[in-house]
């Protein structure tokens, strides 16, 4: 006898809805950049997996998920239907988190939609969350001290001098214990308001903003946003002006990109029948930082039609940009020298569609939130240029967005 499917109805919503102002405190997912995008709550399904196959692995949880669902989809679009938000953890040898929730409302280009898993639409109502100007946060270390990560650092600097490696990707952590449970609505809403053009993430309690996105699969054509070489805003137009050109022609900079962009552009070539690298980054600005950026696109060949986000993303994860040039080198000079868990910090996140399609970020400017404790993460990338004062500099003004963010009420 077979099981009985469970209904999954996707119909267009007849307004546009502020999609963080949905969220309720339990569970929140987001992916939304401009208002636009995808928020979810309620678990319908949820499973971690680890190791070398990991993406494998949540492909085939996914789509054994799928097949207990029957789905009426009036909408048809990329990212319309069930839904799968995913957080994928730095290293194989820790857990990645996916959950399948029961409500979602998206919108993209105009249109607006929502989707459940039942039998009745639910309820939507504007949730008004709590403010965090009632917080007080007593902050500590994380793993290293200051002092001890510009040592490792250095440390790095030698093994590429010594061309053991051309780069690598240094993290750090702090933490803060606060007064009361953190709730991380609030939280998304001012990154969202502060940073609009990044992606503004939560799912299991890690929380972010994202400017850096590892993949967009779309009806075969695939982007990646590159983002590597950093200097800090001042907030004076005319001094920020000559600081963009001074990064755009930095050496060490440039240098740092170049690894990055490689990487990338090297992993979607194995799928795809032609690909656009630009012969020059653009200078991307954000509110407190300004990053070299590069648009790598691609359309997948013919004969990998079958390729999905899934199959990219084992391909594409870890790109330089997060951990280093060569990969597997750069790897164990991080776990040698960063001495901690990134957990899921500098992971695939985002979100997977039934049709294989799907947008993820690397989660960075984002925090792991934990009861009444937040751990932040930061991460640099080292090459024979740097200096260890000035990368402990970067370091402190990339965890300044989410130390805004829990500050504003």
């Amino acid at each position: 006898m077979m099981a009985q499917l469970t209904p999954v109805t996707t119909t267009r919503l007849g307004e546009h809805l502020p999609l963080l102002d949905l969220l309720p405190d339990a569970n929140p997912l987001s992916w939304v950049r401009r208002g636009e995008g995808l928020v979810g709550w309620g678990i319908h399904a949820t499973t971690t997996v680890r190791g070398k196959n990991r993406f494998r692995d949540a492909r085939d949880w996914w789509h054994q998920e799928l097949e207990k669902l029957s789905i009426t989809d009036s909408v048809h679009g990329t990212s319309t239907g069930p839904i799968l938000f995913t957080s994928f953890s730095f290293s194989e040898n820790e857990d990645s988190v996916l959950v399948i929730p029961e409500v979602i409302v998206g919108m993209q280009g105009g249109k607006s939609w929502i989707t459940w898993i039942g039998e009745n639409a639910p309820p939507l109502l504007l949730e008004q969350a709590p403010t965090l100007e009632d917080l007080s946060y007593t902050w500590g270390d994380g793993t290293l001290p200051p002092y001890k990560w510009e040592e490792q650092v250095e440390k790095a600097i030698e093994l590429i001098r010594t061309e053991k490696v051309e780069k690598v990707v240094l993290a750090r952590d702090i933490n803060a214990v606060t007064n009361r449970p953190i709730d991380v609505r609030p939280i998304l809403r001012n990154l969202a308001k502060e940073y609009p053009s990044t992606w503004s993430f939560a799912i299991a309690g890690l929380v972010g903003a994202t400017p850096e996105l590892l993949l967009r699969l779309n009806h075969g054509m695939v982007t990646s946003r590159v983002l590597a070489g950093t200097i800090s805003r001042t907030g004076d137009d005319e001094k920020d002006l000559a600081l963009s050109a001074s990064l755009a022609r930095s050496s060490k900079d440039l240098e740092e990109h170049h690894f990055a962009v490689k990487s990338v552009a090297d992993s979607l070539a194995h799928f795809c029948s032609s690909t656009n690298v630009p012969d020059a980054p653009y200078v991307l600005h954000l509110a407190n930082l300004m990053h070299l950026a590069t648009d790598v696109t691609g359309a997948i060949s013919e004969s990998r039609a079958h390729v999905d986000t899934f199959a990219i993303l084992e391909k594409l994860h870890p790109s330089a940009a997060v951990c280093g040039t060569p990969t597997d080198v750069a790897a164990g000079i991080i776990a040698d020298l960063e001495g901690m868990s990134r957990g899921r910090y500098a992971g695939p996140v985002g979100w997977i569609d039934a049709r294989g399609d799907g947008e993820l970020g690397i989660a960075l400017r984002c925090g792991q939130v934990s009861g009444e404790t937040i751990r932040l993460f930061a991460g640099c990338g080292i090459v024979a240029g740097s200096i260890p004062e000035r990368e402990l500099n970067e370091s402190q003004v990339k965890f300044s967005a989410m130390k805004s963010a829990l500050q504003n009420g």
